[in-house]
């Protein structure tokens, strides 16, 4: 088709030259021969602007030079007038030639880059090797208009397909294809169409390798392209292996970075967690063997008041115990996602009245004031959870609050929330750690030489969110701290007297 065109372009131009050639003289006709070979040069290439030049040349001499429609020339001279138009023809062939080769390498480049581009922006963000190997040859392979797979090492370093597109994997899945990328992974060496290996073969082979490591090998099925084209074909896919390479590397050292981190910090809260328990359980198994141990071995010089105290520690022991070990359990639930919601609806004093009477031997040297409204409405929760939450937040009020505060909770009815009140006269939470209470094993500087394992907030924390609600801490004025519970409020239905039938009596004093 090209070669017909410039036949076409040259037989048109002379029929419009022999119209008006009248206007011209012979040196004006010739140049505009030149303009065949140009057009075909710069859109064909050599091939179609050699006949250009040596079709116009012929026709020059046969219509135009004397004597006309005859090849022969009554001048000599113009003989060398051919030799001249055919050289600046063929010159100008070439050099028109080399700069539309120069800009199809260029667009190639342009295109190449326009595509790395595109592909590193695509998987920048990608964080799991599958989901990035599915990206990467989902737009390789729009990209080359071929089919692409990806072969991965297994944990036995045997060669299998990872990644390939599923609706067109059959190809991949060839035992010659594995064989193939065995070799160029272990040899880290391309093989395939217009490499030094199997330089026949319809598919290319590339290993994808960062500092001396290799991931894997990467394959396109480049069909029967042309040799001539495969120099820039290999060197585009290249540039595209080695984006994929340092995409896969990025991910796995991200893993590792992540296993890490998490055995790091798994290490630290064993560490962390092993010396809370073994200051927490020495207290109390102390206080149970000495108090044991006084009345088996001289149980005659005890009063009965005096047994009666020693009762009251062993008991307090194994409460104190008793509620480590059910702190560790809830929190065992919480990260196992094994914790379930039995929600009733309860009045909110009902919750409260239980917590304080498991918590009545701490609290006799506390004084306590309560204050619930009877107009507040009964609110669905699991009363269990919830007085684990509030012995949790009154036993920390015990713990750092000195001999004879006063501890009060205020329920309040706020809106579409029913929010609960503990304050304390303790120690208080300083500004920097009200933030980081609520996190497994944190202890603020000014309280880690009180035992605790730095486990109550968190569960209270998780417990109170998994009911839709808050939990905060904020200074008590004066001193010590409020710790907020804010539930959210479903309201229950009434009984004959419009009364709310799930309320207890008040619990106020």
């Amino acid at each position: 088709m090209p070669y017909l065109i410039t036949i076409i372009f040259v037989v048109v131009l002379t029929a419009c030259l022999k119209v008006v050639g009248s206007a011209f003289d012979l040196v004006n006709i010739v140049l505009l021969y030149l303009f065949p070979v140009l057009f075909s040069a710069v859109r064909w290439g050599k091939g179609p602007s050699f006949l250009a030049a040596g079709l116009g040349m012929i026709i020059f001499d046969f219509f135009f030079v004397p004597p006309v429609f005859s090849l022969t020339v009554s001048d000599l001279r113009y003989l060398i007038s051919f030799i001249v138009f055919l050289s600046v023809a063929g010159l100008t062939a070439s050099l028109a030639s080399k700069l539309r080769r120069q800009i199809r390498q260029a667009e190639q480049k342009e295109a190449s880059t326009a595509a790395l581009y595109a592909l590193s922006r695509k998987i920048t963000a990608i964080s799991d090797v599958d989901a990035l190997l599915q990206q990467v040859l989902q737009h390789i392979s729009e990209m080359l208009d071929a089919k692409t797979a990806i072969v991965l090492p297994n944990l036995m370093g045997e060669q299998r397909i990872e990644v390939y597109p599923k609706e067109d994997s059959d190809w991949a899945k060839d035992e010659a294809h594995l064989s193939i990328s065995s070799w160029v992974y272990k040899h880290n060496t391309s093989a395939g169409r217009g490499t030094q290996s199997l330089r026949e073969s319809s598919n290319l082979y590339i290993p994808l390798d960062t500092d001396h490591q290799v991931h894997g090998v990467f394959v396109v099925d480049v069909g029967q392209r042309s040799m001539a084209d495969m120099p820039e074909l290999i060197r585009i896919i290249e540039a595209l292996s080695d984006l994929v390479a340092v995409a896969i590397s990025r991910v796995k050292l991200a893993d590792e970075a992540k296993v890490a981190q998490l055995t790091a910090e798994s290490e630290k809260l064993r560490t962390a967690l092993l010396d809370s328990l073994s200051h927490e359980l020495r207290t109390p198994l102390a206080a149970i063997i000495g108090s044991v141990t006084g009345l088996l071995e001289s149980e005659a010089i005890f009063s009965p008041e005096d047994r009666r105290e020693l009762l009251l520690t062993i008991r307090e022991g194994a409460t104190r115990m008793n509620r480590l070990v059910g702190n560790l359990l809830g929190m065992v639930r919480i990260e196992s996602g094994m914790m379930r919601l039995n929600r009733q609806w309860c009045g909110i004093e009902d919750v409260v009245g239980v917590a304080l009477v498991q918590l009545r031997d701490a609290l006799q040297q506390r004084k306590v004031t309560i204050h619930i409204p009877p107009e507040l409405p009964s609110v669905s929760l699991d009363d269990v959870l919830i007085e684990q939450v509030l012995i949790n937040i009154i036993s920390n009020a015990i713990k750092y609050s000195p001999v004879g505060s006063e501890i009060a909770i205020e329920a309040r009815h706020d809106g579409d929330r029913l929010e609960l009140w503990i304050k304390d006269e303790g120690t208080g939470i300083a500004s920097a750690d009200r933030a980081r209470v609520f996190e497994k094993f944190y202890r603020g500087e000014a309280t880690k030489h009180i035992p605790g394992t730095g486990l109550g907030l968190a569960i209270c924390k998780s417990i109170v969110e998994a009911h839709g609600g808050r939990i905060t801490a904020i200074p008590n004025e004066g001193k010590g701290t409020i710790m907020i519970l804010s539930f959210p409020l479903q309201f229950a239905e009434k009984d004959g007297n419009g009364n709310d039938s799930f309320r207890s009596e008040n619990f106020n004093y």
